[in-house]
């Protein structure tokens, strides 16, 4: 079986989850023994769409000439368009319009959790929808005493400096306004935030909240894997206010790596994360503090094991096998489109 999974603007979205989800699943495909391209030419069985650029639109038609079943993945939605960059509350309705448009170019659609796919049940569109993690590389993201050493000496930190870690671009909607206010209300805490937005396409708030962040809260900017894995294995905490996802993948990396996970309690992790259980959760300033305490001062139980086996059973194995269930490799009507097809 051969795949493309279709390159689209990769400066773009060089540093975005988008990209990270597509070499997920060209590492989960390969570990299923199946072939992948970039390329999209007559003896391919299938070709996966990430993007909702204009050039994504013009791969479609092309397998669609060629017969090819198509994958589109919808990892992006209105709800969490908004509250990003200038300007996007105005068009978010028209980006709906847009990605459902998109979006019913695909055979199949894939996207991430069942909440991003009841979202999409209020949309138009007109083709199967399936819910399927984007998954995490169990074996790269693990637990690390030498991870935590190297990232403590890097940013000059002792052991006994409580250290708590977020990641994500300089939008509302991540919640980067909400982490300013929670390093703010505990200056004995280490904070991070990892990843960076040109300040020119956030609104003001954003530019000067990071500008005048307290002393106590750090950005470092964008980051490469490497450097990202330690963060997750020496800190004490990864705190994600994220205030709507379609899944996260930097939640699976870091609960991959046994950090202590607090998440905002939003629809999109219901059904596949406990609080309490892998992790802990959070609404309010208030709680986030109260529940950041608890994990940083040992009052609260540690739930690093329980995360560990949440991520584990997102690993590329199996997200592979799911991903071959959803082609229907047996299936006669994507068998049909197997046939060869002049270029």
């Amino acid at each position: 079986m051969k795949v493309c999974i279709f390159k689209s603007a990769e400066k773009l979205i060089a540093k975005s989850g988008v990209k990270v989800a597509s070499d997920h699943q060209k590492t989960a495909l390969e570990k299923m023994g199946v072939e992948v391209t970039d390329k999209i030419t007559a003896d391919i069985d299938a070709v996966h769409i990430n993007t909702v650029f204009p050039d994504s639109v013009a791969a479609c038609i092309k397998a669609k000439l060629l017969h090819k079943t198509i994958i589109y993945y919808a990892h992006s939605t209105m709800e969490d368009f908004r509250n990003s960059f200038k300007g996007s509350n105005l068009m978010a309705p028209l980006f709906r319009r847009w990605i459902t448009f998109c979006y019913n170019l695909g055979d199949r659609i894939i996207t991430p959790t069942e909440y991003s796919k009841r979202l999409l049940s209020n949309y138009r569109i007109k083709r199967p929808v399936y819910a399927l993690s984007n998954g995490i590389d169990v074996d790269y993201y693990k637990p690390s005493p030498a991870g935590r050493v190297s990232f403590r000496e890097k940013y000059d930190l002792k052991e006994t400096d409580k250290v708590v870690i977020s990641v994500g671009h300089y939008i509302e909607r991540k919640g980067i306004l909400d982490y300013v206010r929670l390093a703010e209300s505990m200056p004995e805490v280490k904070f991070f935030w990892f990843g960076y937005t040109n300040f020119s396409l956030v609104p003001e708030k954003i530019k000067k909240a990071v500008l005048n962040a307290p002393d106590n809260l750090y950005f470092p900017g964008y980051i490469n894997k490497e450097e990202l894995k330690e963060a997750y294995q020496g800190c004490d905490a990864f705190c994600f206010m994220s205030h709507e996802e379609t899944e996260g993948i930097v939640v699976l990396e870091a609960l991959a790596c046994q950090a202590p996970v607090l998440l905002r309690d939003i629809p999109v992790y219901e059904g596949w994360t406990e609080d309490r259980v892998s992790v802990y959760k959070a609404g309010t300033d208030a709680e986030f503090k109260d529940r950041l305490c608890g994990m940083l001062d040992g009052t609260l139980p540690d739930l690093t094991g329980s995360g560990r086996k949440l991520a584990e059973s997102r690993s590329f194995a199996a997200i592979g096998a799911e991903l071959l269930r959803i082609y229907g490799v047996d299936n006669e009507d994507f068998n049909s489109r197997r046939r060869p097809v002049s270029a």
